[in-house]
């Protein structure tokens, strides 16, 4: 039977046209791959540039205030984001508050840098460290507006306390032992954020040579015990003082060496005096140790002087009166923010 080929007809292949859905997912693949390629390259870029993110730490620090058996008290980091003490000559802590926003925002304006870059050229040239420090607040708006400045500035220590004026003794004494944890120091200064400062004078004061390691530095003073519970000043526990304090600084700045703040450190939390006001409370402390009172008047200057170190309405106001206007003030004057510095008479 003679072969005879066959003819295959083949039919029109017919493919659908693609829908809008096949459409999208060959976007999204193409899309992930480009996505892909331009991350690799950036990471080529990175890691050959020598970049490296561990050099941008977080400055501002959280720490909780842990309550132990006993009554006693531990300082511990919040995250443990920190493993080891941060060497300066002073670490400052300018206590502030909730309603100091104002404050802190002239503070910035003036002697202290906004930015951490400043923050870190201020480190340098004077060997101090600053922080606010701040403690925390049951009021969740005041909670969120706090962390978003900490985020924007980086420029606080948070600590695990109750913020309330009529707790400013256990802040104080949360303030030192937290400070001691995070910084080796050789000394430690509370200053509050309503007087103006001059970090580079205040460098030379905590630089001077000392033949007593256990120092307190400060505008010291004494005065009449207040027994009338209407003033703003009243100490309820004025039976164990009598008519007049002890001499001990001003609130507003003061100073104390490692020793002593490690003194303090060492101790339970429970076995603390706490008088009504944190600087009588404070100098109470120092009566107990063996310590040198060094009495330095250009601590509370109220006005700006060659030789002054801190300014502020003494003695009409505890700090500065109206300080976010005279933070401003004083520091558009030459004589407060870049006259050069006179040794003082003080010792």
């Amino acid at each position: 039977m003679p072969y005879s080929p066959k003819s295959f007809h083949s039919r029109p292949s017919h493919h659908p046209p693609l829908t809008r859905r096949s459409w999208f997912l060959v976007f999204c693949v193409l899309l992930g791959l480009s996505g892909f390629l331009f991350g690799s390259i950036a990471l080529l870029r990175t890691s050959g540039s020598g970049y490296a993110c561990k050099d941008f730490k977080p400055r501002s620090v959280s720490v909780v205030w842990e309550r132990g058996r006993g009554g006693g008290g531990e300082i511990g980091l919040d995250g443990d984001r920190m493993t080891k003490r941060h060497k300066v000559m002073g670490f400052v802590g300018i206590q502030t508050g909730f309603d100091s926003v104002g404050r802190r925002r002239s503070l910035r304006s003036t002697w202290m840098p906004s930015d951490r870059l400043g923050l870190q050229r201020l480190e340098e040239s004077t060997g101090l460290a600053f922080r606010f420090v701040i403690g925390r607040s049951s009021d969740r708006s005041k909670m969120s507006a706090l962390k978003k400045e900490v985020a924007q500035f980086d420029d606080f220590l948070l600590l695990d306390i109750e913020e309330q004026y009529s707790k400013l003794p256990y802040k104080t004494l949360a303030f030192f032992k937290a400070a001691y944890e995070l910084f080796d120091s050789e000394f430690y200064v509370k200053a509050d954020d309503d007087i103006y400062l001059r970090p580079d004078r205040l460098s030379l004061l905590l630089a001077k040579e000392r033949s007593h390691t256990q120092t307190y530095i400060g505008c010291m003073k004494k005065g009449r015990v207040f027994t009338d519970p209407k003033l703003k000043w009243y100490e309820p526990l004025s039976d164990l003082l009598g008519n007049e304090y002890f001499l001990h600084a001003y609130g507003p700045i003061y100073a104390l060496s490692a020793d002593v703040v490690a003194s303090l450190v060492a101790l339970r939390n429970n076995s603390f005096r706490m008088f009504s006001n944190e600087d009588v409370t404070i100098g109470a402390w120092m009566l107990a140790m063996n310590i040198n009172h060094e009495n330095n008047r250009a601590l509370c200057e109220p006005e700006c002087t060659p030789s002054s170190i801190a300014v502020w309405d003494i003695p009409k106001c505890s700090g500065l009166c109206n300080p976010e206007k005279r933070l401003l003030e004083l520091h558009q004057k030459e004589s407060c923010s870049s006259s050069p510095t006179v040794e003082s008479d003080e010792e």
